[in-house]
């Protein structure tokens, strides 16, 4: 593929915007959430601590779920129409959480918005790569991840204002307000990137071809693993990060405001990346950024197990914006390298590499925060555990290819 244009340059920071808050819906469903889990659990009646946390966990399920459904389909239709059904049943699940009064019904409506939040999520990634390759790629997937990356820091401080003066269950409105603007800045501002031509009928035998030739591709197997692995540790931070900031270390309404400190080193590594990447490559960069993720999680589990799991505020924050450092370099890097040899089958290809990853990490980061006790060493040896495998994981393909 040529290189972008002087025309096409222009016009990125528009089609950036426009990707990035598509693709944000996911995380202001999770994030604007936090702050209302003690209420939702006073309301809905929750049972134990740590059960509010399927809240998370639902959403991540129902978007690894969709995710296999809405890459074929936009391969089929197009990527608009199938981003359109994916906006129309977040809206639903929104709706029926926002007025359930059973934390059942919450959790269906909670799977509903993650399969809805899937086409967004999947197909804007195959609309990028229907533009962009490679390094290129990893370039403007690391710009949208800039962007991307400011809903986190400011979503829970979102969150917090409308609980203050409208409740939680206001909170799913302003869902289904944001989502419909997506939808009319979609229809406006962005044209179909498939053509007709190149569609392929959504038939089982073309589903199961396609998918055969993205699991049998040993690079894109490694690679999104290894993104499980690394979305995994994060998704345990997140399960457990209302607890960890308000409970275990006391500070209530300024939660979101660390929460978002520790964001922004996300964003940042984000928008180094989109630079370094152009320079080193994506393979070199990812690989670092993954061997000094592992070493700074044997330095938390270190600092973990010495202050018997309390470390000081300061000490955890000053590790932890590292941490997440290290996996904003790797988030836009590890889908790339995933997706790159299958440009062919781009919308079929980021539905097994998103639902992979997602339910992957769904049920390792659940499974980490389920071990909750208000220490922070079970989450510390979940990072360690799965940044130990990754490594693991990445030399072994190495040597593999040397070898081959």
């Amino acid at each position: 593929m040529a290189p972008v244009s002087k025309k096409e340059e222009k016009g990125l920071g528009g089609f950036v915007a426009l990707m990035a808050f598509s693709m944000s819906m996911v995380a202001l469903s999770i994030d604007t959430m936090l702050p209302a889990f003690p209420d939702m659990a006073r309301d809905l009646q929750v049972g134990g601590s740590n059960d509010i946390q399927l809240v998370v966990t639902l959403l991540f399920i129902g978007l690894a779920v969709g995710q296999l459904f809405y890459g074929p389909l936009s391969d089929s239709i197009g990527r608009k129409p199938a981003i359109y059904l994916g906006f129309v049943l977040l809206i639903l699940g929104s709706l029926l959480s926002m007025v359930s009064q059973d934390f059942h019904v919450m959790l269906a409506g909670r799977l509903l918005q993650g399969i809805g939040a899937a086409g967004p999520r999947t197909v804007t990634i195959a609309l990028i790569r229907d533009r962009f390759h490679g390094s290129e790629m990893a370039r403007v997937m690391s710009f949208i991840m800039t962007v991307f990356i400011l809903v986190p820091i400011f979503a829970p401080a979102l969150g917090q204002v409308i609980l203050v003066f409208a409740g939680w269950r206001s909170i799913f409105a302003a869902f289904i307000l944001l989502a419909v603007i997506a939808m009319v800045w979609l229809g406006l501002g962005q044209p179909e990137t498939l053509d007709v031509e190149r569609r392929k009928p959504f038939t089982l035998r073309n589903v199961a071809t396609a998918f055969l030739v993205v699991i049998n591709n040993r690079v894109t197997v490694v690679y999104t693993l290894v993104a499980a692995c690394v979305s995994g540790a994060f998704l345990s931070y997140l399960n457990t990060s209302q607890q960890i900031f308000q409970v275990q270390y006391g500070l209530g309404l300024k939660f979101p405001v660390y929460f978002g400190m520790l964001a922004v080193a996300v964003g940042i590594a984000s928008l180094l990346n989109g630079r370094m990447v152009m320079r080193l490559g994506m393979h070199a960069l990812a690989n670092r950024a993954l061997l000094l993720l592992a070493v700074l999680s044997w330095l938390f589990l270190a600092l973990a197990w010495y202050f018997d799991g309390h470390p000081p505020l300061w000490l955890f924050m000053l590790n932890g914006f590292a941490l997440f450092f290290c996996i904003g370099i790797l988030f836009g890097n590890l889908n790339s390298i995933a997706m790159e040899p299958l440009g062919h089958v781009a919308g079929t290809a980021a539905s097994v590499i998103g639902s992979t990853t997602t339910l992957l990490a769904a049920g390792l980061g659940f499974l980490i925060g389920r071990a909750y006790d208000g220490s922070l060493l079970p989450i510390a040896l979940g990072f360690v555990s799965l940044t130990t495998i990754s490594m693991l994981l990445t030399t072994r393909l190495e040597n593999q290819e040397l070898s081959s």
